[in-house]
């Protein structure tokens, strides 16, 4: 078995060539591609994928859904691991993931370890050792067998937020779900421009408004009205 990883990006050229080298230095030869699916970066995404060796393809509309669906549309590898741009997994990646496929499960993920020393946020990160639908988000990365993926036909590209939850949802209903014990480096940039409180504010309201099954455009917009995010 051998792992294709696919990175969703739109303007990540402070973070994406740290996280390509990160991924080839701990790959253990189990790594058969790196696919990174640009929304239509206008910085220097492109030309530092390139350099890393990395495949760089641009998808056909800004949609994290539609981006990390048409990663896996072009992949060859026998298990997708989706990665955002400002997450590392932990050195252990591949051969943690590999394991939990051969005991039998179809999809899992990591818990968080937040970058930086706020206690708020371990506070948050203690939580997502639990399988509850507030952390089914992609931070953390995502891994899932191929064939499975497409069988529950991958990412719902009609969501423009809570793609993540939604298809984790979908995909423990037939599939083994694991949460690896241990954890990926996550980014607080998301809090370093808001505060704990606005952030945990803003997740909730927008969880209960897509539980309500509001437009997605209408979260989106409450969404950018609650914080300030990039």
């Amino acid at each position: 078995m051998n792992i294709s990883i696919i990175i969703p990006t739109l303007n990540e050229a402070e973070n994406i060539a740290t996280l390509i080298e990160y991924l080839i230095q701990h790959s253990k030869q189990a790594i058969s591609e790196i696919i990174v699916s640009d929304g239509g970066s206008s910085d220097d995404t492109m030309q530092l994928v390139m350099q890393t060796g990395a495949k760089f393809i641009k998808a056909p509309k800004k949609c994290r859904a539609v981006q990390m669906n048409y990663g896996a549309s072009v992949a060859q590898g026998d298990i997708l691991y989706f990665v955002h741009a400002d997450s590392l997994p932990p050195v252990t990646f591949a051969t943690d993931i590999l394991a939990a496929v051969e005991k039998g499960y179809d999809l899992g993920r990591y818990r968080t370890q937040f970058a930086g020393s706020n206690w708020l946020l371990k506070v948050n990160a203690f939580f997502t050792r639990f399988d509850w639908f507030v952390c089914h988000g992609g931070d953390q990365t995502l891994f899932i067998k191929t064939n499975f993926f497409h069988s529950i036909h991958g990412y719902d590209e009609s969501l423009l937020i809570m793609e993540e939850y939604d298809l984790t949802v979908r995909a423990k209903e037939s599939g083994r779900y694991k949460i690896i014990p241990k954890r990926a480096l996550v980014s607080a940039r998301k809090y370093e421009q808001n505060t704990w409180w606005q952030v945990q504010k803003a997740n909730y309201t927008i969880v209960k408004l897509y539980q309500r099954g509001i437009k997605q455009e209408a979260l989106v917009k409450r969404y950018n009205e609650l914080i300030r995010y990039r």
